[in-house]
């Protein structure tokens, strides 16, 4: 590996922006800035610099390096860019408005793979479909990859060869059908059928030569894993779990041709933690483990392409970080470090992506108080090249450093948190902003940068961010603690949270709110009636007010009879029974006594319009002080800057008024 030589500025696209695309584009690297607070307040940042997206997210080295895929945001649609580094030249994709963007992937050298999805009528009830798109780079062709019946489940793609010609997807047709395996000529959009589908069997798992060698299946309360060596043999089952065994199957995968062996993420009962084991798929036994994240569970792995060989383990402590098998990688990581150490202070440098042979990568540098920019690494030559830049015109001395800490609940846990505090104020006394995170179960928040922390640390607000039970990444004790306790427990966390930094001095306990998006906005919601004393207002972005009616979404959503009647023990606990209404702020109403702002996109595929739009209609019902903003086309998410904008300005009024920064 060649020594990085420099940190270079932007090629063409610096000079020469897409034709394309009229966005921010790529700048230099600006000078190394100082992390220290100023002597003041810093200064105030307007909506319509933090609210510029990304111009470019989830770039994609293709396997030669020669061209990166990623996800585009320009004026106000979501695109596929395909970029030629060498040449400065781009090719943007629209894949339909109507569609929601699930991930993109490269198939061989000169086409890509793309995952659309969107909510369907059917009987009365809507349920998720995703469909697959490829599309060639050389002629700029699109097709639908579809069997002749277009399925429910369409994108679940198990296998593609190395030249990208030829691929396996699993096709779950209709509601009533489990899916078979179909081998696709990307060229041509032509099918074969491998594996018919069978009773009970949800998934299908290929090998890394195009094999299906194992299959989940479920039926009288229990789980079977249907195991092959090789193609041609019978399925035989290899082992069955109960059927609340949610240990048993659940990350199958990996497996190599010629090999029962392979890895796989497992439960170190030890330590109660996620740890990456060796694995035999024919007998089912794990081996010995190979590695074992610091207090964490292990969130993903990579192998190496053609062989069994492992690359990389991921895992998020204070944030993402990589443990890398292979030596080379492990040095190249190790030289960037140190290159980008005075650029970029205590802020990561992450490899997002990389070509087969290794020799071209894409970095990410950026941290909490640092928007980020991608840069194009070649080993050869020791240069990293500027590629994109996610807002420019943000600067670290504008922003807020955030810190990772802990705090004890009621109950004794201990809660993880990232805790941000305004830039040159005191911290004592502060308005404080609780900001939960979505999901809410086996998601966290990781420390990098969010565009609504920054926006009201920079507004003069503390902001705490719980990691409250349930949440992901913390081993499997802390992950069940949530059970049940959607609502209760999950929501004392929050409160637990305010109390600890009352308790310091740092905050004003009487200065108090809480906002947030999809299960944070229901967090939000509910802390506003459950504990209408602690707060002052509560603000949500497409959050839930209808438990009972969300369930009944999600219910037409889960791929599986299991699958809905897991989700059901996660929220209810083990009462089944339970009252989802007795947790539901919509039912609540004349509890309320703080203001709520609401918004919510009408193009929402995750938590529908309708739950914003019934609180919405309640509340004006019961004169309760409100306001309710529709984010016209937009979905369970951002996709444009007028859109993002629209809520930071709701939301900077909206705080003004009832709880402005002390």
């Amino acid at each position: 590996m060649a020594a990085i030589a420099a940190l270079a500025p932007a090629g063409a696209w610096a000079a020469d922006p897409p034709a394309a695309a009229h966005a921010p584009v790529p700048a230099p690297v600006s000078a190394p800035v100082s992390a220290s607070a100023p002597a003041g307040p810093a200064e105030k940042v307007s909506t319509e610099i933090f609210s510029q997206l990304p111009f470019i997210s989830d770039p994609k080295l293709s396997p030669d390096g020669k061209l990166i895929a990623a996800q585009v945001t320009l004026g106000g649609k979501t695109l596929i860019g395909i970029f030629d580094p060498s040449t400065g030249k781009n090719k943007m994709l629209n894949p339909g408005k109507s569609l929601e963007l699930n991930w993109i992937r490269w198939a061989g050298n000169d086409r890509v793979l793309i995952s659309l999805g969107q909510t369907v009528p059917i009987y009365g009830e809507d349920f998720w479909s995703t469909r697959l798109l490829a599309y060639d780079v050389s002629t700029q062709e699109q097709r639908y990859i579809a069997t002749r019946r277009e399925g429910l489940i369409g994108d679940d793609v198990l296998w593609v060869d190395p030249e990208g010609k030829t691929a396996l997807i699993s096709v779950g047709r209709t509601i009533f059908d489990y899916p078979s395996v179909w081998q696709v000529d990307l060229a041509t959009s032509t099918f074969k059928q491998t594996i018919s589908q069978r009773d009970g069997v949800l998934k299908w798992i290929a090998d890394n030569a195009g094999v299906v060698r194992a299959g989940l299946q479920f039926g009288g309360q229990s789980w079977k894993l249907l195991y092959r060596a090789k193609d041609g043999d019978d399925f035989r089952t290899v082992v069955k779990a109960d059927y609340d065994d949610d240990d048993a199957f659940y990350d199958v995968a990996r497996i190599f041709q010629g090999s029962d062996e392979g890895y796989q993420k497992l439960l170190n009962e030890k330590t109660g933690r996620y740890a990456l084991w060796r694995f035999n798929f024919a007998t089912r036994k794990p081996g010995e483990i190979v590695f074992e994240a610091p207090g964490v569970d292990v969130d993903d792995f990579d192998t190496k392409p053609d062989s069994p060989d492992l690359w990389a383990a991921y895992y998020t402590t204070d944030r993402s970080r990589a443990h890398w098998f292979d030596p080379e990688l492990a040095k190249v990581q190790d030289a960037i470090d140190k290159a980008v150490a005075g650029a970029v202070g205590d802020r990561a440098a992450t490899i997002v992506s990389y070509s087969r042979d290794r020799l071209r990568m894409l970095v990410h540098l950026g941290g909490s108080n640092d928007p980020g920019r991608y840069y194009l690494f070649d080993q050869r030559d020791g240069v990293m090249q500027l590629f994109a830049q996610s807002n420019e015109q943000l600067k670290p001395r504008m922003l807020a450093a955030t810190r990772y800490t802990s705090y004890k609940t009621r109950d004794g846990l201990d809660v993880p948190a990232y805790l941000t505090l305004p830039p040159g104020r005191t911290a004592k006394g502060l308005s404080l902003i609780i900001m939960p995170h979505g999901g809410p179960y086996g998601i966290r928040d990781n420390g990098s940068y969010d565009v609504e922390v920054q926006f009201l640390a920079n507004r003069g607000y503390a902001v705490l961010q719980p990691e409250y039970r349930g949440s992901g990444g913390y081993g499997k004790a802390f992950s069940e603690k949530g059970e049940g306790q959607w609502g209760r427990a999950m929501q004392d966390d929050l409160d637990d949270g305010m109390d600890w930094l009352a308790g310091q001095g740092t905050i004003d306990p009487k200065r108090v709110c809480i906002v947030g998006s999809s299960y944070g906005g229901y967090a939000a919601l509910w802390g506003a009636v459950r504990n209408p004393e602690r707060y002052r207002c509560a603000a949500s972005f497409a959050g839930v007010s209808d438990l009972k009616r969300q369930m009944q979404f999600w219910d037409s959503m889960a791929s599986s009879g299991k699958s809905r009647t897991e989700w059901r023990k996660t929220i209810k606990g083990d009462n089944a029974k339970f009252d989802l209404t007795s947790v539901s702020p919509l039912y609540a109403i004349d509890k309320l006594k703080v203001p709520v702002l609401l918004v919510h996109g009408d193009d929402d595929q995750r938590v529908p319009y309708k739950q914003s739009k019934l609180y919405a209609d309640a509340l004006a019902k019961a004169g309760k002080e409100y306001e309710f903003v529709t984010l016209k086309g937009e979905g369970h998410g951002f996709s444009s800057n007028a859109n993002l904008k629209l809520w930071l300005d709701k939301l900077d009024a909206f705080l003004a008024k009832n709880n402005p920064a002390s």
